[in-house]
């Protein structure tokens, strides 16, 4: 798959007085089952890279570790986020980054992600569904396309030096919950493969999923 992709954090200035809404994904350098971790402690969660595709700009971005004023400016001017299970995992992680940017120079733009209209797809269709399932399995039944790589490899990837893999595998993530959430949005409903038949149920959504609460 092809990307329009943007070299990290140059964001135009027309762009950003225009309230966006970003489609992201974070990969991390460490997991709860690590060492010195420990589940749900997000404060020793070590982010590698954060892709994030901006619907005002038509473009997707990288950011890694070391971008994070950059990334905090991109978001700052986003009205809504959309991710996939990113509630649990993505803004929690990426959050405690933000919030360690308050007090620099650069603090009056950092946003509290908890603050931003969020959509998340997952507990979107898991509120209907009653069940999990994974973006890969609901983007074959939606558009017909498979992950390639396992979340897990994601961390391997990073450790290995594969940056460019680890972005590309990152990218790919957000362009498939972006493609499932311009879906939702056009005909207000996902199919949802049936755990022990495949039989795929139309799980439809009460409100139009872009105009979901906070």
């Amino acid at each position: 798959m092809r990307h329009r992709t943007s070299p990290t954090g140059t964001c135009s200035r027309r762009a950003q007085n225009i309230m966006d809404t970003l489609v992201f994904d974070i990969e991390t350098q460490n997991f709860f089952t690590d060492p010195r971790v420990g589940w749900d402690n997000f404060a020793a969660l070590k982010i590698s890279v954060v892709c994030v595709y901006s619907y005002a700009q038509d473009k997707y971005f990288s950011f890694e570790e070391n971008e994070m004023e950059k990334l905090a400016e991109l978001f700052a001017g986003a009205q809504r986020i959309v991710g996939f299970s990113m509630n649990r995992y993505d803004i929690p992680v990426l959050n405690n980054y933000f919030q360690k940017l308050r007090g620099l120079e650069s603090g009056n733009r950092v946003p509290n992600l908890w603050d931003k209209e969020r959509i998340d797809l997952l507990e979107e269709i898991e509120l209907i569904a009653r069940e999990k399932i994974s973006l890969s399995r609901l983007a074959e039944a939606n558009l017909g396309i498979k992950k390639d790589h396992h979340g897990s490899e994601a961390i391997t990837l990073y450790r290995d030096g594969k940056m460019d893999e680890l972005k590309k595998y990152c990218l790919n993530d957000v362009k498939l919950t972006k493609e499932l959430y311009d879906l939702s949005r056009k005909q207000n409903y996902l199919l949802f493969p049936n755990r022990q038949t495949g039989e795929l149920v139309k799980i439809e959504f009460a409100k139009a999923i872009s105009g979901a609460a906070k």
